[in-house]
This record gives structure tokens, sequence and C-alpha cells, in this order.
């Protein structure tokens, strides 16, 4: 991970605070109370539109959009951009405004995993319970909808308005408002633009209210114009005590980096979706999810890590889709962490479950970086190197994007062999040879051949891989490092393995530096992490990456070894790192140790009131969606014992913990198939 220095203190006690659970419930989270100074919101996204729930009613603290990127802000680089906040509301009865929830009762937010929904509802002194649900709707990649009912308790008048803020980061705000008359309906198109920061990007967004009653019937809508960053539409309805009322909000956002005519598409987006009425949307919505809960793990034994591993999938899911050409960010769609770039976080921890479980959004991911070859054959020209050098954070160029005070950039290199061990992998669990050919040994190829020109040759038999970031990044500028030097080995096995399925002859020297890249160790035969490693504490997993994934070191003593001497230098660390540990140890058939130390790296990052993931213990940056990617590895490829392998996936045998009956893992690969591990207790 990013070379962050954090105070090792372990908050075992956090979990406590989250909310209590049924039992029996493992797909719906409740929160109970939202207190603002301890309330860490939860993202509902479709892999391009991302809301994160706020302490205001009605309000999203930040709508992100995937795959749009400025230069502004921290580091001189490009940032992922906030887009316009197109879902909020305000709502006054009797002529108050519910601003605030301390005005409101009985208040809940309920996140629905399955249905992926967020819904809200409180009571309104004695006059009216308020319900609202967001959509990031799955179908409609730049859709969002937010779903209302009001009942009264008393004789009320509302007046709802829908909401078009621009954040402060934008500017050339314009504001559009349009009504399309039609005889069968009429619909309020609420329209705003914007600049990107720097102006490279058109940024739109629009949306329009859904009414129930019939054309002709339904409320007068009235526009209303703050300030330049600023507009609405709203309506006004008497309701009769006993009964409720329905409406709806659908919006579209998107920008010139996804469409040359961002604000056309915008209203022409939301016309399409206002048309098919809030109905048909959420059951469209309900039935993409559904396609997703296809490829599920099933934990008969433990409701807890039930809930929060489909918590961790939830996100995954959310994050990315497939049939784009865009990344994962560590911090997903939740907001501006680590500037929405992509890291090593993608390949090595957060693809490899999705690879398993949604190849289809896995090829997404893959196509980022293939499209992306480019710039990373410049980047090594420019290095003086051949092949292709990835970037160690990339945005949309996919140039180098790492702020220049952060050493990685210029040196953390494994990177490049990072994405050329996921397209390899691609391969070998979609078996496509046709990817193959046309884009995985492009990628493996050039990746490759980066290897043979970055090792110093100096001495015969002894390739040296000099002055890199280490994975683990407290160790910068050193040489041999062992992930380092272990990643380039995989890489030029595996494009050496791609050559011969297609039917080429690989470059004899890519195997000839392989086999000659040292792995250090030190007389006892425990791996070394660096040449000038002694000891000392370390950020993240390292050495313990040989045995899993990378399977440079096989024997069971020699992974023991690794871990005993590793595992206590690791401090409190990011939340992926003991979920390494716990796939070793399972995998060493000690399924007790393996659970506790996976528990001991996440549930002390947990954040109320949903239990979202931070990054550490002492974090509080959610949602860390690289630490999900590393516990759902540790389910799949720990307890659950599928392993990738150059034939396809197997399975291999594993033992459960006390307590647990079996783990199902669903929807595994392009067929589908199940796997099943029961306890022999």
């Amino acid at each position: 991970m990013r070379a962050i220095i954090l105070l090792l203190t372990i908050c075992l006690s956090l979990p406590a605070i989250l909310p209590a659970q049924s039992n029996t419930d493992t797909w719906t989270i409740h929160a109970d109370t939202i207190n603002p100074t301890n309330y860490y919101g939860v993202t509902v996204a479709n892999g391009m539109v991302g809301l994160v729930s706020s302490t205001d009613p009605f309000r999203a603290k930040d709508v992100v959009l995937n795959g749009a990127f400025d230069l502004y802000g921290r580091g001189r680089v490009s940032n992922i951009l906030k887009t316009f906040n197109f879902i909020n509301l305000y709502l006054d009865i009797d002529g108050r405004r519910i601003d605030n929830f301390k005005q409101t009762t009985h208040l809940r937010q309920t996140l629905d995993m399955r249905r992926a929904c967020l819904t809200t509802t409180f009571d309104y002194q004695d006059k009216a319970t308020v319900t609202y649900t967001w959509y990031a709707l799955r179908q409609l990649p730049y859709t969002a909808l937010v779903d209302v009912t009001i009942t009264a308790h008393k004789d009320i008048d509302i007046v709802p308005a829908s909401v078009m803020e621009a954040p402060d980061m934008l500017k050339d705000v314009e504001n559009y408002y349009n009504e399309i008359d039609r005889p069968h309906v009429t619909i309020s198109l609420l329209t705003s633009t914007a600049k990107s920061p720097t102006g490279r990007l058109l940024m739109a967004a629009s949306n329009s209210i859904l009414f129930d009653e019939p054309h002709g019937s339904e409320p007068n809508v009235i526009h209303e114009m703050w300030d330049n960053n600023m507009h609405l539409v709203k309506f006004k309805k008497n309701l009769k005590a006993g009964t409720t009322y329905h409406f709806a909000v659908v919006g579209s956002t998107l920008t010139s980096a996804h469409n040359d005519d961002p604000l056309n598409e915008a209203e022409r987006l939301t016309l399409f979706a206002t048309l098919q009425g809030s109905q048909q949307l959420i059951k469209a919505h309900e039935q993409a999810w559904q396609q997703l809960w296809q490829s599920d793990i099933v934990i008969d034994g433990d409701d807890t890590l039930q809930r929060d591993i489909r918590l961790m999938l939830y996100h995954l899911y959310s994050f990315a889709r497939e049939g784009t050409a865009y990344s994962l960010s560590p911090m997903g769609l939740s907001g501006l962490g680590y500037n929405g770039h992509t890291f090593w976080d993608t390949e090595i921890w957060m693809y490899p479950a999705l690879l398993l479980l949604q190849p289809k959004i896995a090829a997404s991911l893959m196509e980022y970086r293939y499209q992306r070859l480019p710039a990373a054959l410049k980047n090594a020209a420019s290095h003086g190197y051949k092949g292709a050098m990835f970037p160690w954070e990339s945005a949309a160029s996919g140039n180098e994007e790492t702020p220049v005070w952060a050493l990685s950039g210029p040196f953390e290199h494994h990177i490049t062999a990072d994405v050329g061990i996921a397209a390899w992998n691609y391969y070998c669990v979609t078996r496509d040879k046709t990817w193959l050919k046309e884009k995985g040994y492009p990628i493996l190829e050039a990746t490759a051949d980066f290897w043979t020109s970055r090792v110093e040759r100096k001495d015969p038999g002894h390739y040296d891989i000099r002055n890199v970031v280490a994975a683990d990044e407290w160790a910068e500028n050193v040489d041999n490092n062992a992930y380092t030097n272990a990643a380039a080995r995989a890489n030029l096995q595996d494009a050496t393995e791609a050559a011969r399925v297609l039917g080429l002859t690989p470059n004899p020297d890519w195997i000839n530096v392989r086999n000659n890249i040292p792995i250090l160790r030190f007389p006892d035969g425990v791996t070394r992490e660096h040449a000038t490693y002694n000891g000392e504490s370390i950020k993240q997993a390292d050495v313990n990456l040989l045995s899993y994934p990378l399977k440079e070191i096989t024997s069971p003593a020699d992974i023991r070894r690794d871990l005993d001497y590793y595992q206590p230098r690791v401090g409190e660390g990011p939340a992926m790192t003991h979920a390494i540990f716990s796939i070793l140890y399972e995998r060493l058939g000690l399924p007790a140790k393996a659970l506790s130390v996976l528990k001991e790296g996440y549930t002390p990052n947990l954040r109320p009131p949903f239990g979202v993931i931070a990054e550490t213990a002492t974090g509080n940056n959610p949602y860390f969606a690289t630490g999900a990617g590393g516990v759902l590895q540790a389910m799949l490829n720990g307890f659950g014992g599928l392993d990738i392998t150059n034939t396809g996936i197997i399975q291999l045998p594993t033992h459960l913990p006390t307590g647990w009956k079996s783990v199902k893992i669903t929807g595994v690969g392009l067929n589908r198939l199940t796997f099943v591990v029961k306890s022999t207790n």
C-alpha cells in the first residue's frame, strides 16, 4: 500500500459500537442511531455512480463518478471528481423544513445488500412517517433513483423539493429547466452543467420527479433558482390523515469523458428512465442484482462473519461493472480517497475475488490495463527500460499519477508484474484463448520484457533487482526485495506459459532471467525481505505473499517459518495483511488460527453505524475495498480451498473452524460452478 506512517494502536473495542443484528438476517444492516460525530456513511453504487450517505435528511454526502478525473487538490495529480448532488431532496411539513435528524423520532437507516439499496425511515412529530430509499440503478450505469413515501397521521401539507447542487470544485455552473409536454405525460427536467476545475471536462446532471397520479392530475411543479450553484423544483400536496403518498426522483449524470455531448445525453437518459416509471426501474435493478448474487459466499455457522462478508462482496460488486474499461481504487466509489487512483490494490487484492465470482467484471479491470498499455510502453522507454512499465498510481491516461513526494511512483516496480500476473490468471480462469492472443499476451510479453531490462546482470547466475520500494512500503530504495523479485519471476514464467499456449516461441531470455533472480534468505532459512533487512517492523505483508498468491514458496515448513518470523513484525497494518496470514494458516491445516487472525485483521477496522471497513484500526477512511478484497480471498482461497492454476480452478482440501457447518461458494467462473466445504468436526 501507499507510504503513510500511521500510529500503531489496535482499537479492539470498536466493533462493540456497531448495531446489534438479528442472528438470522445476514442480508440487511440496520442503523438505529445517527451520531454525526461518529458516523461513517455507506455507499450505494452501480460501478459508475457512487452515492455516499450522510447525517442530514435526504442528502448525499458525496456523489462520485467513475472515470472522471481532473487536476486539482492534493499532489498536483489527477483526482477523481465529485459530480452534482442530483438526488438531494428537502421536505417541508406544515411549513417546517426537516433539515436535521434531531427533529425526528424512530429513525432507522437500513442497507439491504440483496437489493442494493439504502432506506431511511423516521417519524416527524405525530404527523407523519417518512421513508426514502436510494438506488444506484444497476441496469442504467449513469442513473440513480430516490423513492419516497409519506404516510400522514394527521391532515398535513407537504412541500417536497428535488435539489440540484454543484460541488465547490466545479466552475462555470449553468442551470437549465425545461418542461416536455406530451398528451400522456409532462416531464419537468432539472438540469445543470459545469466545467471541471481545469475546464478539461464538461459535467452534466439532470433529474425529474416521477408521480403516480394520472397525467393532468399530478401536482404543479415550480422551479426555483437560489444561486448559480443550486436550483430546484418543488410541489405542494395536501395529505389526509391515514393516507400514504408516493413519488420518486430519477436522475442521470455523466461527463465529456463518458460522452461527447454530456448535457443532452444526461437529459436523454433521465427521460428514458422517467418514462419507464419507478416500479419498472426498481424491478430491473433488483433483477440485475439477483444475477450478481448468484455468485456468493455462504457460511453456515457464523452469522456475524456472514454479514461482514456480504457487505464486502456488496461493495466490490458496487464499485465495478462489466462492459467498461474502468478499474478499482482502494476506496472504490465511496469518496475521493487516494484520489480515486488505481494501484496494485486492484490486481493483487480486489481483482482475485472478482475474477472467481464475477469474471465479466474482472474483464473490465483487465481492459483498463490493456487500453493503457501504450502509456506503459512509453513510461518504460522514458526510464530506459524495454517493454511496459505500468505506473504505481494510474488514473484516466495511464501515465504515472503518483505525487512526486512519494518514492513509490518511480520505484515501486512490482506493479508491472502484478498486472502481468492478473492477465495470466484471467486466462487461467476463463480459458479464453482469443482474449489471451489479442489482449493478454501483449500485456504479458511487454511486462516480461520489462524485467529482462530491469535486472542488473553483474554476476553470472545472479541477476539483481536493485533500488525498489518494496511491497512493505516502509522499505524504500532497497535491493532484491522478496516480493518484487518473486513477482518478477512469476511474471516471466507466466509469459513463457502464455506463449506456449498460443503456439508461439517464448523469448528464451524470459526463463533465463527468471531463473537467475534471487530470493534471499537468512542463515536459518527464513526468507529475507530485502538485502539489508534485519528484523525491523514492517508495514504490511511482503515475504508471506511469496507463499500466497505467488506460490514461490510451497514447502509447509518454509511457509510456517516465514509466518512465525514476519507475523509478529507486522503492527496494525492495512486491513488486508492478516487475510494472507489466514489463508496460509488454513492451508497449513490450522483453521482455528486462520479464523482468529482473519478477525484480528479486520474487525478493529469496522466503523459505525454500518460496519464499513477502514484501512487501519486507528484510521477513519472507509470504505477500504482493498481490505475487503483480502478478506474475501481468505474465504475463497483459504477456507473455501479455491486455487487458480495453469489448468483452471481447483479446490484444495480444507478444514473448517469449530462451529462452522459448511462453506458454500456459488457462481464461480464463467460456468457458475458451486464448491462446498463441509465440517468434519
